[in-house]
């Protein structure tokens, strides 16, 4: 445990020991707080320079968004948790070619953006607000995080022709029990953090929905669906990429890598040949469920 975790980790504890609920609001407030900010590499700088930047106003801060090509035929990148628009660069020359606009956003707390702080409303928010903009997007590409905000935002209006995640989190548990088990939280102020989320998040989903999973959502959203996730992935576990896969049955390909982990996923040669692809033309109906590329360090 670093630092700055045990700190924290010592401080909402001792916290969870007193009357109230001052913990449990502590903790959601630190929950959506990233404790880094991504900074654009060089080889994203000039992609940057070349895209027409725009803001959008979430809560009192502002996302930063960009835009390549002149908007029409959109595909929108998301990215994950501390993260930034620019790491998926790695696709803007290849849906360039392919005729496509790319349109993509810093979220309040991340890369160039203003404020401290995000939640799934606030990505929604961003998605909604591009989605308002453009149009359907004719494709939608998520990392991380961003997967499950962008499912989100699918069963609030918004609409995208194909998807395709990356390493992506299907189980909004699945980012509170990381939370929780990183700072090594009491049962009870983990039990007053997952009533917080219920009450500030998801407070009119059924109580067999709450908290979000985007394995609900097969039945709303019913665009085909690329899964790609790297079985060393150590940040978000594989299991995630599989179980959303297998909830869109049919409609989806699991792809799974060996040797990628989380980030390095988003560069490599034969993924993003795979997502542009999949991007690019309807999907093959008789491919198999789930396929194999591997790919070493």
């Amino acid at each position: 445990m670093k630092l700055s975790e045990a700190v924290t980790s010592v401080t909402l504890n001792t916290l969870s020991r007193i009357p109230g609920a001052p913990a449990g609001a502590a903790a959601f407030t630190l929950f959506h707080m990233p404790f880094a900010r991504s900074k654009a590499r060089p080889s994203e700088r000039a992609l940057l320079e070349q895209a027409h930047i725009d803001r959008v106003r979430v809560n009192g801060s502002h996302a930063v968004t960009y835009q390549w090509g002149d908007g029409t035929r959109p595909v929108l990148l998301v990215h994950g948790w501390q993260s930034r628009g620019s790491r998926l660069s790695g696709l803007i020359a290849g849906l360039l070619d392919r005729g496509f606009s790319v349109i993509a956003f810093d979220a309040p707390g991340h890369g160039d953006a203003t404020g401290r702080s995000a939640t799934i409303l606030d990505y929604r928010a961003v998605i909604t607000e591009l989605h308002e903009r453009y149009g359907t997007f004719e494709g939608l590409v998520a990392h991380s995080m961003g997967a499950l905000a962008s499912f989100y935002a699918l069963t609030h209006g918004v609409k995208a022709e194909r998807i395709a995640v990356i390493s992506g989190v299907c189980d909004f548990d699945y980012l509170t029990d990381a939370f929780t088990s990183a700072l090594r939280l009491r049962p009870e102020l983990t039990a007053r953090l997952r009533q917080e989320i219920k009450k500030n998040l998801f407070p009119d989903l059924p109580a067999d929905r709450s908290p979000f999973s985007a394995a609900d959502t097969s039945e709303e959203v019913r665009s085909p669906v690329l899964v790609v996730h790297d079985e060393d992935d150590s940040r978000i576990g594989v299991e995630q990429g599989r179980r959303l896969a297998a909830a869109f049955g049919d409609r989806a390909r699991l792809v799974v890598t060996s040797g990628l982990g989380h980030r390095r996923i988003l560069g490599d040669p034969d993924v993003v040949r795979t997502v542009l692809d999949f991007v690019g033309q309807e999907p093959d109906r008789n491919a198999p469920a789930e396929s194999q590329s591997v790919s070493a360090d």
